[in-house]
């Protein structure tokens, strides 16, 4: 199994969770008796991935006294911590240090969780010789709150739809990306957004889709972590 070195991006506020995780960040909200996190972590780790990076930010202490070095699921952590909000293409950026020169790398949002096969989708990036990215979609019945991907015949993305409110259905981010080291060149210094600045501006060096059709939650909101915990526990 090709082990590739996976970011996790969990240093966001979690604002709209507040109401029902009060004291901790949002990737810490429990499922069953794991926090969403360490599902994510066990996930990468039943898939032969065990070099992963935490970018952190809001009560970063709390996730590593969580999760240490990674042990405790026989993988590595190591820790790349914002002093201020960076924003999710800046918390990237921050960890380029911990990437180093390996020609792709795994990027997951620590607040969504998405049934795939992570070699499937590394295997379909490299199909694309001259992708600096490919993303993970799933195609959801109401995609009016996400913002929706259009792509072209050839799953090459042609266009981002900001949120509607209409409840179309549509392909939607699914939060697991495989970037190239091309990537680095079109994040600026300081803070960005990964899906408002990055994509859009990616797109005509080549960004690809892979559909997904398992599971998809995000528990970005009080529903949203009501289901999760549903689903996932």
């Amino acid at each position: 199994m090709h082990d590739i070195k996976t970011i996790i991006l969990a240093g966001g506020l979690g604002m709209r969770l507040r109401s029902v995780v009060p004291s901790k960040p949002k990737v810490l909200a429990s499922i069953g008796e794991r926090s969403f996190l360490e599902l994510l972590v066990q996930q990468l780790r039943g898939q032969g991935i065990r070099q992963l990076v935490m970018c952190t930010g809001y009560l970063a202490d709390q996730i590593e006294t969580r999760l240490g070095d990674g042990t405790r699921w026989n993988v590595s952590i190591e820790y790349s911590k914002e002093e201020t909000p960076l924003g999710t293409a800046g918390a990237l950026k921050l960890a380029q240090r911990y990437v180093g020169n390996i020609p792709e790398f795994l990027v997951l949002n620590g607040d969504s969780f998405l049934e795939i096969n992570f070699q499937d989708l590394i295997g379909s990036h490299r199909e694309h010789s001259r992708a600096v990215a490919t993303m993970a979609v799933v195609r959801v019945e109401d995609a009016g709150r996400y913002g929706t991907v259009n792509v072209d015949s050839s799953d090459r993305v042609i266009g981002f739809a900001e949120k509607t409110g209409s409840n179309a259905p549509g392909l939607v981010n699914g939060g697991v990306y495989v970037f190239s080291q091309a990537l680095w060149q079109s994040i600026p210094e300081g803070p960005a957004s990964l899906e408002r600045d990055i994509f859009p501006r990616l797109i005509d060096r080549g960004v690809y889709v892979r559909e997904q059709h398992g599971m998809f939650v995000d528990i970005g909101t009080p529903a949203d972590y009501a289901r999760a915990q549903e689903l996932l526990r």
